[in-house]
């Protein structure tokens, strides 16, 4: 059996993956394998899995996402929306990890 080729980087999976969302709670999830990442509206759960696997090397076993509606706020007494923000829970095989803090390799 042939080996299983890597997954090219392609210009995509970068407009897929728009940051590293860090919070409290998303340092709580990697104690469970799992890291948390802003990513484009229109992103689908295997495109994130290709993207993820693709950019920073591991094996994904799941993908959960979240859209987070934008809040309405003030200033100077004028309302306005922040944006829409879509972030997707990414759960790594068993002993894998992503150091957010170094970023994606070139």
């Amino acid at each position: 059996m042939a080996k299983k080729q890597k997954a090219a980087v392609d210009n995509r999976h970068y407009d897929v993956i728009v940051a590293p969302h860090i919070t409290e709670k998303s340092t709580l999830l990697s104690e469970n394998n799992a890291v948390v990442f802003k990513v484009a509206g229109d992103a689908t759960k295997p495109e994130i899995k290709a993207a993820v696997e693709a950019i920073f090397d591991v094996n994904v076993t799941n993908v959960n996402t979240i859209v987070q509606k934008g809040k309405t706020k003030r200033w100077k007494g004028a309302p306005y929306q922040r944006s829409d923000m879509k972030k997707a829970i990414v759960t790594l095989k068993a002993g894998q990890s992503i150091d957010v803090t170094e970023g994606a390799k070139a």
